[in-house]
C-alpha cells in the first residue's frame, strides 16, 4: 500500500486523461473518418470511431453504452439514438423480410451494464416463432408470453441470481444499483421495470431448478413432478436405492449403525411472514417439489387437527410452553420449522414448513415425517432436536392419531434414537444431559446436531426481505436458497470430510486412546485393581443397551453442602446437650454456631468489599448511602460476634492486642470488610486452639469450598447461555448494552465464588496440618482462572464462553467439573471411586465416539462416490429419454445431459484424488501434515468453485 501511495497521483491522473479523447489524431479507428466523436464504454477498445462504424461493431452487442464529444466532453447517447435496431428471428448473414417492431417502438432490457431503451425488431415472417421464443434464443427472458416490451438478459439474471445467494442483496437494492449506473444523477428518467424484474427473477429461479433436476427430460413434462424432486440430495447421507443398498438384511447387525439416519430439527422465528397476499393472488411455483412441504396438504392438516396444550417437564423449554403466546399479530407466520442432515448441514427434501404461532408439535410432527418419508428403508434414525426430551413423548400416540397415513413411519422396523444437540444440553436438567447425550450415546460419532444452527446464519440474511413478500413468492425464494446451500455443501464435501478426518479424527482418536490407557493403567495400579473395570465395562455396556439400568455417567455421591454440614453440628450440640456433654460457653450460641456464623460475615464482608470496588468514580449519594448502611450493620454484627468469640477462643484478644503475632491484609484500615475475623485456622500456627473447634472449621470449610465449586459451575453455565444468546439473537445498541450489564453481574458473581474458594482452601490447607487430613487435596485443587471455563472448553480460549476450542467430547473436562462433593469419610475412598468410575466412562466413550467418526467418515466417502456415479448414470439416461421434433433440441437435451454427468464424475475423480492416501492414513493413525501446508482448496463457507452456469 505504501508504493501504490507514492504512485497514487499518477493513477489519478490517468483516471482524469479518460475523460478527455486520448490522442491528438481523434479519427475514426475504423475507416479513418475525420469526424468521429463516439467512444463505447464497455468494449475494450479505447478508440474513436464515427457514427456508422460504431452501429457497424455494436450488431452482436447492441447493449453497450456510448458516449459522444460535444462542447469539448463526453456525452452520453444511446445506440438506438444513433439508429441502431435489433433485429430477432432465425435469419443467418440475412436481413428479415417482414420485420415488427415492439409495440410503441418502445423495449427496455435490463442488463449488467444498466437498463437500455432499445430498438427492437421481431420476426413476423410466416414461419417466425413466438415473440417471446424469439427474445429467448437470444439469451433474453421476456417480461410476457404475449406481446414483450420488457426483458432482461440472461447475464443480468445470473448475475443476480449468484449475487443473492452470496450477499444475500435484494432485488431492489440491485435493480437500483443498475438504474444508477445507468443515470445517477437522477436528470435522466429510467423507467421503472422493478416489478417486472422480481418476476422474471421468480420465474428463473424456478426454471433453473427444474433444469438442474433434470425435469426438461422428463417425457411426462413439468407438470408430473413429485414432491421434493426439486432439492439437491446429500450425497454422503444413505440415499436408500441410489448409493446404499434398499435392503440391508446382509448387512451385520453391529455394522447396521453406519447406514444411520441423523435428523437435525429446529425452528427459526426470524424467518416471519407479514400478512401480504395470499396464496390464491399468489401461487407457489413449486407446489411442494422442493423444500417446502405441499402447502395445501399442510393447511388441511392443520386446520383439521385443533391445538394441543404442550408443557415441559425438563427446564422451562420456551419452545414447548410458551408456543401459543408467540408474538403472532399482523403475521401469517411467525417463523419456520426445518429438517436438516445432522451431519452434513444439507436441508431435506420436504423438511421446511411454515409456523403460525410458535413451535407446536402439530406442526413439527408434520414437517418432520414428511422429511422422513423418503427414508423409510433407513434402519436407525437419530433426531436431534433441542427439545427432544420432551417432543419424544407420546409422540407416536400423536402420529399414530393425527399424522395421515402415508407420512406414518414404521416405528417397529425402524429404530428411533433421540439427542439434544451439544450445545443446548447444558440448559437441560442433568437427567437429560445423560440421556440424550451424543457424546455418551454409541453409534453417532462426533455429531453436534447443531447443523440447524449453521443454516439459520446463512438464511437470516433475506428474513427482512422475504418478510413483506407474498406466500408462494417467499416459498420459491427460500426454496432456491437452500438449494444452493445444499450444492455448495454437495461441491465441498470433498475438503470437509477430508478436513475432519485427517485433521481432526485421526489425531483425537489416538490422543483419547492414549487418555483412556492412562486412566486404565492408573486404575489397575491402584487398591481397586483390574476387576473393577470389568465391573464398569459390563455396566456401561449393558447401559448403552438398555436406558432403563443403572447409569454410570452419574454420580452416586450426594454432594455434602455447607448447610447441611451445618444442620449436622447442630444436631450434634442437640445430643451434647442431652447427655449433658455439652461444653457450651454461651446460652445461645455453641461453637459450631459461632464457627457458621462466622463464615456468613467473611462472605458478607466479600460482597461489601465487591459493591465497595464496583463503584464509580461518580457514584450518588443514594449509592454512597446504601453502602454505608451496609457497612454500620456489618460493624454491629461482627461487634456483638467477637464478644461471643473471646468466651471460645481466648487468645484471639491478645493477638489482636500486638498486631505483630497475626499476619493482617489492611492492618491500617477501620473499615469493617477488612476486620480480621481471627477464625482457628488463622490462629492455629500461632496459639494453641480448641481441637473441637478446628474440627468444625474443617467441616465448614470443607462444605463452603464445595459450595463455592458449585456456584462457579453454576455462573460459568449461566455466562456461557448469556453470551450465547447474545450472539445470537439481540440486535441494536440497547439491547447489547442490557445483555452486556447483566453478563458483567454474573462475572462479579463468578469472582466472588472464585474468592470463596481461595479463602476455603486457605483456612483447609492450614487445618489439614493440625488435624492430620491428607488425600483431600485431590478434588480441592487450587483454582485457577483458567479453570473457570464451560466442561470441555480450551483452557487457551481467551473469550469466557466462547464456542470455539475444545468441546465435552473432544477434551478432558477442567477438574471443577469433576468434583462430586465431599465425603464424610477421612479418605474419601467412595467418593473417590464415584468420580474414576465417572471419568472413565466419559474416557472412554471420547474414545469410542472418534473411533466411530473414522467408521462414518469413511463409509460416508464412499457413498458419496457411489452417489455421483449413480447421478452421473441417471443423466446418461436422460440424455435419449425425451424424443422431441427439431434436432437443434434433441442437440441440447443430449448436451446438457451429457455435461452434467460429466460434471458428477468430475467431482467424483476430483473427491478419489483428494481421498486416495485416507486408507493408509487411517491404519497408520496418522496425519498427511495438510494443516501445515496452505490450503487453496474450498472450505464449508466458500461458493463451489464452478461458476453456476457449470451446474444449471
Amino acid at each position: 500500500m505504501c508504493l501504490w501511495v507514492s504512485e497514487r497521483s499518477h493513477y489519478l491522473d490517468e483516471l482524469i486523461r479518460f475523460e478527455g479523447r486520448g490522442r491528438v489524431h481523434h479519427v475514426c479507428h475504423a475507416c479513418g473518418d475525420s469526424d468521429a466523436p463516439y467512444r463505447c464504454e464497455d468494449c475494450f477498445s479505447v478508440n474513436l470511431f464515427c457514427c456508422s462504424c460504431i452501429i457497424t461493431l455494436h450488431h452482436n452487442v447492441p447493449l453497450h453504452r456510448v458516449k459522444r464529444w460535444q462542447d469539448r466532453y463526453f456525452h452520453s447517447t444511446t445506440l438506438k439514438q444513433l439508429g441502431l435496431r435489433i433485429q430477432l428471428g432465425d435469419h443467418t448473414e440475412q436481413l428479415c423480410r417482414n420485420p415488427k417492431p415492439a409495440r410503441d417502438n418502445d423495449f427496455v432490457i435490463i442488463d449488467v451494464h444498466g437498463i437500455h431503451e432499445v430498438a427492437l425488431d421481431f420476426c413476423d415472417c410466416a414461419n417466425a416463432s413466438s415473440h417471446y421464443r424469439q427474445l429467448l434464443r437470444r439469451r433474453l427472458f421476456p417480461a410476457t408470453s404475449t406481446e414483450p416490451r420488457t426483458a432482461a438478459t440472461f447475464a443480468v439474471l445470473e448475475h443476480f441470481h449468484l449475487l443473492s445467494f452470496e450477499s444475500k442483496v435484494s432485488a431492489y437494492e440491485f435493480y437500483h444499483s443498475l438504474a444508477r449506473r445507468s443515470d445517477n444523477t437522477g436528470i435522466v428518467p429510467i423507467k421503472d421495470r422493478y416489478s417486472i424484474f422480481l418476476r422474471i427473477m421468480r420465474q428463473w429461479r424456478n426454471l433453473k431448478s427444474l433444469k438442474r433436476s433434470g425435469r426438461g427430460h422428463d417425457p411426462a413434462g413439468v407438470d408430473a413432478t413429485q414432491e421434493g424432486q426439486l432439492a439437491v440430495l446429500c450425497p454422503a447421507c444413505p440415499q436408500f436405492g441410489k448409493n446404499v443398498l434398499d435392503d440391508l438384511t446382509d448387512v451385520s447387525p453391529n455394522q447396521r449403525w453406519l447406514h444411520s439416519l441423523f435428523l437435525a430439527i429446529d425452528a427459526n422465528f426470524r424467518l416471519k411472514r407479514r400478512f401480504i397476499s395470499n396464496d390464491i393472488k399468489d401461487p407457489g411455483l413449486s407446489r411442494g417439489w422442493g423444500y417446502f412441504v405441499e402447502e395445501k396438504k399442510y393447511k388441511a392438516y392443520l386446520h383439521d387437527h385443533g391445538d394441543e396444550a404442550q408443557e415441559s417437564a425438563c427446564v422451562s423449554h420456551s419452545a414447548v410452553n410458551m408456543a401459543d403466546t408467540k408474538a403472532s399479530k399482523g403475521l401469517a407466520a411467525t417463523g419456520v420449522g426445518s429438517v436438516v442432515c445432522a451431519r452434513h448441514d444439507t436441508r431435506l427434501a420436504n423438511g421446511v414448513g411454515d409456523l403460525q404461532k410458535g413451535e407446536k408439535y402439530i406442526n413439527m410432527d408434520y414437517i418432520v415425517f414428511s422429511a422422513l418419508s423418503t427414508f423409510s428403508t433407513a434402519p436407525i434414525v437419530n433426531f436431534s432436536y433441542n427439545i427432544a426430551c420432551q417432543w419424544h413423548k407420546k409422540l407416536w400416540q400423536r402420529v399414530s392419531s393425527i399424522l395421515p397415513l402415508q407420512l406414518q413411519p414404521n416405528h417397529v422396523q425402524t429404530t428411533f434414537n433421540f439427542f439434544v444437540p451439544k450445545f443446548h444440553i447444558a440448559a437441560h436438567i442433568p437427567a437429560c444431559q445423560t440421556n440424550f447425550s451424543f457424546n455418551w450415546t454409541p453409534g453417532v460419532g462426533r455429531t453436534d446436531g447443531e447443523a440447524p444452527e449453521r443454516g439459520w446464519a446463512d438464511i437470516n440474511h433475506v428474513a427482512a426481505s422475504t418478510k413483506e413478500m407474498g406466500p408462494g413468492s417467499r416459498r420459491d425464494i427460500l426454496d432456491d436458497h437452500f438449494g444452493d446451500w445444499n450444492w455448495k455443501k454437495v461441491a465441498t464435501l470433498g475438503m470437509s470430510l477430508k478436513t475432519v478426518l485427517i485433521k481432526e479424527a485421526i489425531k483425537a482418536e489416538k490422543e483419547h486412546q492414549h487418555a483412556l490407557a492412562e486412566l486404565e493403567e492408573s486404575v489397575q495400579q491402584s487398591d481397586l485393581g483390574a476387576a473393577l473395570l470389568t465391573t464398569w465395562t459390563s455396566e456401561v455396556v449393558a447401559w448403552e443397551l438398555d436406558r432403563s439400568k443403572p447409569n454410570l455417567f452419574e454420580s452416586r455421591i450426594t454432594a455434602v453442602t455447607q448447610a447441611a454440614v451445618h444442620l449436622k453440628l447442630v444436631m450434634q450440640d442437640t445430643q451434647d446437650l442431652e447427655n449433658g456433654s455439652s461444653v457450651s460457653l454461651h446460652s445461645h450460641v455453641t461453637p459450631s454456631i459461632l464457627i457458621s456464623t462466622g463464615l456468613d460475615l467473611e462472605h458478607a464482608q466479600r460482597r461489601l468489599r465487591a459493591d465497595n470496588g464496583n463503584l464509580s468514580q461518580h457514584a450518588t449519594n443514594e449509592q454512597h448511602a446504601n453502602t454505608l448502611a451496609c457497612r454500620n450493620s456489618l460493624q454491629r454484627q461482627i461487634e456483638a460476634w467477637t464478644e461471643i468469640q473471646v468466651l471460645y477462643m481466648p487468645c484471639v484478644s491478645q493477638l489482636r492486642a500486638t498486631e505483630s503475632s497475626c499476619p493482617q491484609p489492611k492492618p491500617n484500615s477501620a473499615r469493617p470488610e477488612d476486620f480480621q475475623l481471627l477464625f482457628p485456622s488463622d490462629i492455629c500456627d500461632f496459639a494453641t486452639c480448641d481441637l473441637k473447634l478446628l474440627q468444625m472449621e474443617w467441616s465448614l470449610r470443607s462444605a463452603q469450598a464445595n459450595d463455592a465449586l458449585d456456584e462457579c459451575c453454576s455462573h460459568i453455565r449461566l455466562r456461557h447461555q448469556l453470551l450465547w444468546f447474545k450472539s445470537r439473537h439481540l440486535c441494536g445498541q440497547s439491547a447489547h448494552t442490557r445483555a452486556h450489564r447483566t453478563i458483567q453481574a454474573v462475572e462479579r458473581r463468578l469472582v466472588l465464588s472464585h474468592d470463596k474458594y481461595s479463602h476455603a482452601r486457605s483456612a483447609l490447607v492450614c487445618l489439614s496440618r493440625h488435624l492430620d487430613r491428607v488425600g483431600w487435596d485431590r478434588k480441592l485443587q487450587v483454582l485457577k482462572k483458567s479453570d473457570l471455563r464451560p466442561s470441555g472448553k480450551n483452557p487457551k480460549c481467551r473469550s469466557p464462553g466462547d464456542l470455539g476450542g475444545l468441546t465435552q467430547g473432544t477434551a478432558i473436562m477442567s477438574w471443577i467439573w469433576l468434583t462430586h462433593g465431599i465425603s464424610s469419610e477421612s479418605h474419601d475412598s467412595e467418593g473417590l471411586q464415584d468420580s474414576l468410575r465417572v471419568e472413565w466412562c466419559k474416557t472412554r466413550a471420547r474414545h469410542t465416539r472418534w473411533l466411530e467418526e473414522i467408521q462414518l467418515l469413511r463409509v460416508e466417502m464412499h457413498r458419496v462416490l457411489a452417489f455421483f456415479a449413480w447421478e452421473a448414470n441417471c443423466w446418461d439416461k436422460r440424455a435419449t429419454l425425451r424424443i422431441v421434433d427439431w434436432s437443434e433440441d434433441t442437440e441440447g437435451l443430449t448436451a446438457y445431459a451429457k455435461r452434467q454427468a460429466a460434471i458428477r464424475r468430475a467431482l467424483s475423480a476430483h473427491f478419489s484424488e483428494m481421498w486416495s492416501n485416507v486408507g493408509v492414513l487411517v491404519s497408520a493413525g496418522l496425519d498427511d501434515g495438510a494443516e501445515d501446508r496452505e490450503d487453496n482448496g474450498p472450505s464449508i463457507d466458500e461458493p463451489p468453485r464452478e461458476d453456476l452456469d457449470e451446474v444449471d
